[in-house]
């Protein structure tokens, strides 16, 4: 069957064509269609001059409305996924916290299990947050479940549920040789709740470390004479690194700093989402810890650290846009482009022929209008 959505604003990288058209057959991309020379099809939707762009994709995410990955329950997922369809994101990481090893396969096994099942986002592997990180940065994460990093653990996931991303502490012992074994697995190993220097990012970046997790964030800061995780992030060209763009966990200033220093094709957009988010105020659990929201702003209820972030990934990218002004065409590349090209996620991420029909639509004021995976609108 043959989709024509009419009328559209097109973002993709590079590209923002106003009256434009995309014609879909199966859940494909057939053709980019400028003017009102239309092709035929079967069903014609009218984006009504909106915007059309590639769906989010979510590298980074834990939870939503009252449910989280580390529920261990299928019904969660699921749950969380339908939430971030309508935030726009058509492929997700589920993101686990650190947990004790057996929770962990289990949480696993019913990852796969929901990705399996199919019919709502897209599920090509999951984020193990966790649990090889620093006990001094350990922010919201349990720190009664941290142990030193284990190779074998990694191997028992990844033959459940493909890892796609590792965050670990790559100056705890035996991170870098874990690191190295990763890569061979094609495991993206990212530093993460870490007091690393910099001399520790750039070794482990020649092990193989490739991003840096919820930048400025649980990690060393950026000092005259020990620049430290922050700085290694914007000297080394090897790592891409995660942005939380919800104005509390990275201020604007800071938003915009990064965006002045780092280059954009390696920034990437996550939400870091827990189970706070699409919730205004109340109480949840993350991990085993106590979090209180108010005003969509989650923090431990002991210490008051930041536990996660309550953002919406349309949200994000509106964010993104306020604070540094630059183009859509540019901004498109962090919330999906970088991302696949980092993971290897073939044929997402652009709206060109060719590629799949996960697409956005979005109103003026990025609210999301409606979400396609493959060409189907969830």
């Amino acid at each position: 069957m043959r989709k024509l959505i009419t009328n559209a604003r097109i973002i993709s990288p590079g590209i923002d064509l106003p009256n434009a058209a995309v014609l879909i057959k199966d859940d494909r991309i057939i053709s980019v269609v400028e003017g009102n020379n239309l092709p035929t099809a079967d069903h014609k939707i009218d984006a009504a001059g909106k915007m059309l762009m590639p769906g989010f994709i979510d590298i980074h995410s834990h939870g939503a409305d009252g449910h989280d990955v580390c529920d261990d329950s299928i019904d969660s997922l699921r749950h969380i996924a339908r939430r971030k369809l309508q935030e726009g994101v058509t492929t997700w990481l589920p993101t686990t916290l650190t947990q004790p090893r057996d929770k962990l396969k289990s949480i696993a096994t019913k990852i796969a299990a929901f990705r399996d099942q199919g019919g709502l986002t897209r599920c090509p592997g999951m984020h193990v947050e966790g649990p090889f990180i620093n006990k001094e940065k350990a922010g919201a994460q349990n720190p009664q479940f941290v142990r030193l990093p284990d190779f074998a653990e990694v191997e028992e996931l990844h033959s459940i549920m493909p890892a796609l991303i590792l965050s670990l502490a790559p100056e705890l012992p035996g991170a870098l040789e874990l690191i190295e074994g990763c890569r061979a697995l094609d495991i993206t190993c990212s530093a993460a709740h870490t007091a690393a220097t910099s001399a520790q990012i750039f070794a482990a970046c020649n092990a193989g470390l490739g991003h840096l997790t919820h930048y400025g964030n649980a990690m060393t800061p950026l000092h005259h004479r020990e620049i430290g995780v922050i700085g290694a992030g914007m000297l080394d060209d090897r790592l891409m690194i995660e942005i939380i763009a919800d104005g509390i966990h990275l201020s604007p200033d800071m938003l915009r700093l990064i965006f002045k220093t780092i280059p954009i094709h390696r920034l990437m957009m996550i939400t870091d989402s827990v189970a706070a988010s699409w919730i205004i105020e109340g109480e949840i659990q993350l991990g085993g810890l106590e979090v209180v929201v108010k005003d969509r702003v989650a923090r431990l209820k002991e210490g008051g650290a930041l536990a996660g972030s309550t953002l919406l990934a349309n949200e994000g990218l509106r964010l993104l846009k306020q604070v540094t002004d630059l183009p859509l065409t540019e901004l498109v590349k962090v919330t999906s482009w970088n991302q696949a090209c980092s993971l290897g996620l073939d044929h997402v991420g652009r709206i060109a022929a060719g590629y799949l029909a996960d697409l956005v639509l979005l109103n003026n004021d990025f609210s999301v209008a409606k979400t396609f995976v493959g060409g189907e609108e969830r």
